[in-house]
């Protein structure tokens, strides 16, 4: 069955639970008894990024029992057994020394906003305060560990406590890492917090002028300006100095800006900063994977992941038959075998894919408050 970019949410008599062949796939190739997400292509890994998607995932479901298995093996194997004193660390995975463990306690912002949002959001849902009052604490600890003030900016949230502050003025920043519903989400619900503030700066960082109106996967930001930027990351011994580009990161701004409501203030000035991949895809078939500073695309063939990212994007730029080109990709790379997309699954894609294939499915949306409205509630 092809996917459905038009469908009855919202309406009376079409709020009934449906099944959810992508993510019971998803859960079976990536996801153990445990509550663990195995990325299988990078040594079996496990991030904090992707146990908050599936935790989004669950909810969106209405899959308590999955939810409580992630949050369980969250809070214990990335959070030192506690999420109210310690964010979750990034990455966990088989040592050099063959010890299963926390490989980098650096947490991720991206995936800190993520697990806070959906934890107070399943407290709403579920009506449990235990969720909604571990959420608000992670958000607390966000708001004291990883928002920061940067020269000449503002207020933004930095990709980590650690190692994004290269000197005293100046942040290397991801500006995928700042979904806009989620941002707006704890302007509203937290409105003592800096979040207000982490929302107005939002402009000045994804409207960058640069790259020819496309989203860099990292910036530098400061007094003099934004920047695209290299990855924060050294270079190994051998290889090419990285250069700054947009690719596996910054293809979720546009997957961001697309699941937003309609209605949200923000959303119209940071679509319009963001026009090059709609040019691009009006005569191109598939997403470029990456391009560079100049806008100049490097490698023209992205996976199946991007096409999916991008359809929901297209939609609110008014691009719809761009939006039906990239479903019509994206369900011919769907392995009939597997339920999975492209050849072979990767994780990062079905992860993209989760989001956009339920955000047009109208599994969920978020409302201008950035709160959740599902079809099973």
């Amino acid at each position: 069955m092809g996917l459905t970019l038009v469908c009855c949410f919202g309406l009376q008599g079409c709020n009934a639970q449906q099944p959810w062949p992508l993510w019971e796939a998803y859960a079976r190739q990536f996801l153990d008894g445990q509550g663990r997400v195995i990325d299988r292509s990078a040594n079996d890994r496990t991030t904090s990024e992707g146990e908050a998607y599936a935790m989004f995932f669950a909810l969106v479901d209405n899959d308590r029992s999955r939810f409580d298995k992630l949050l369980d093996w969250t809070q214990a194997n990335l959070a030192q057994g506690d999420l109210t004193t310690h964010l979750p660390a990034w990455d966990w995975g088989k040592s050099p020394s063959g010890e299963w463990k926390i490989l980098d306690d650096n947490s991720a912002a991206d995936a800190d906003l993520w697990m806070s949002y959906t934890l107070l959001e399943a407290g709403r849902l579920w009506r449990d305060p235990r969720y909604e009052n571990l959420g608000r604490m992670m958000a607390l600890r966000i708001a004291k560990q990883e928002v920061v003030l940067v020269p000449g900016v503002g207020t933004t949230v930095a990709p980590g406590p650690n190692g994004f502050h290269p000197d005293s003025t100046r942040y290397i920043l991801n500006p995928s890492y700042l979904p806009l519903p989620v941002l707006v989400y704890f302007e509203h619900a937290m409105p003592e917090g800096p979040w207000g503030s982490v929302v107005d700066s939002l402009p000045s960082l994804i409207n960058q002028q640069v790259g020819r109106g496309y989203a860099m996967d990292w910036i530098s930001a400061g007094p003099d300006g934004v920047h695209p930027a290299p990855p924060p990351a050294a270079p190994t011994a051998g290889t090419r100095e990285p250069q700054p580009s947009g690719s596996y990161d910054a293809i979720r701004v546009y997957l961001w800006l697309g699941i937003a409501d309609p209605g949200t203030p923000e959303l119209h000035e940071l679509l319009k900063g963001v026009p090059g991949m709609d040019a691009y895809l009006q005569t191109a078939v598939t997403p470029p994977l990456e391009v560079d500073a100049s806008g100049k695309v490097v490698h023209p063939d992205a996976p199946a992941g991007f096409s999916a990212a991008v359809i929901p994007y297209l939609m609110a730029t008014g691009s719809k038959s761009e939006a039906q080109t990239q479903a019509q990709r994206l369900d011919a790379m769907r392995d009939p075998g597997t339920s999975l997309y492209g050849h072979p699954a990767a994780y990062y894609d079905q992860n993209l894919a989760l989001f956009s294939t339920a955000w047009s499915e109208e599994r969920f949306r978020f409302d201008r408050s950035g709160k959740l409205r599902l079809k099973w509630k």
